[in-house]
């Protein structure tokens, strides 16, 4: 069944290479005409936009709307600029994940019949936060070392939501974001990308001397 936050249809956005997580903010520039309309529906009901992942190949495939991986993210629209020739400027903040079960293709733009699914809070907060711990050490191995908060990393933030910003913000490939969004606990997303940082830094430079966490 959908979640009270979510309802059971929405608008779907499928870009090839961007990943919206609960509780992140997502700028972006609307200008292609079915999507000016989906906004403009949007913002005339519940403001939400349903971002997926369009699947390798996309520009290949001769159907209009090519396939998409079923697990996205819906975001609420909290700013809007609109330009004077139909573009808008958006800001959406991630709300919730969900699931296509269906798509209806009857308007310009793509609508799922969906389920949503909340991350819940942390099983294992102890887990969580020994994987902060990790993660910013991790960050900090990539920094240059002068002393700072690795990443500019806000120590007020919760373990979670700073998981879910660093799995949005991080240069990881979209198909790495992908896997990370369908982890099905925070600790389980931490874990993971815990395993993608630590494999990118392997081949990365080594790091600079005098580099430390934030307590």
């Amino acid at each position: 069944m959908s979640s009270p936050t979510l309802p059971s249809r929405i608008p779907l956005f499928p870009l090839p290479n961007v990943v919206l997580f609960p509780r992140v903010f997502l700028p972006l520039h609307i200008f292609e005409p079915r999507y000016r309309e989906m906004v403009t529906d949007a913002l005339a009901g519940e403001r939400l936009i349903g971002m997926v992942l369009l699947r390798d190949g996309w520009r290949e495939h001769p159907d209009p709307n090519p396939p998409i991986f079923t697990v996205g993210c819906a975001g609420r629209i909290t700013h809007v600029e609109s330009l004077a020739d139909g573009r808008y400027n958006i800001v959406l903040r991630g709300v919730e994940r969900f699931r296509v079960q269906d798509e209806d293709w009857s308007r310009l733009y793509r609508v799922g019949r969906i389920d949503a699914f909340a991350d819940g809070p942390p099983s294992d907060p102890d887990r969580l936060r020994d994987g902060r711990r990790r993660l910013e050490a991790l960050l900090c191995r990539q920094s240059s070392g002068n002393g700072n908060s690795p990443s500019g990393i806000p120590r007020e933030m919760a373990d979670a939501e700073l998981v879910n910003a660093l799995s949005q913000y991080l240069e990881l490939t979209p198909i790495e974001k992908q896997a990370l969004l369908e982890r099905p606990t925070p600790c389980e997303r931490c874990a993971a990308l815990i395993d993608l940082l630590e494999m990118h830094l392997l081949h990365a430079d080594p790091p600079g001397p005098g580099c430390r966490g934030v307590q």
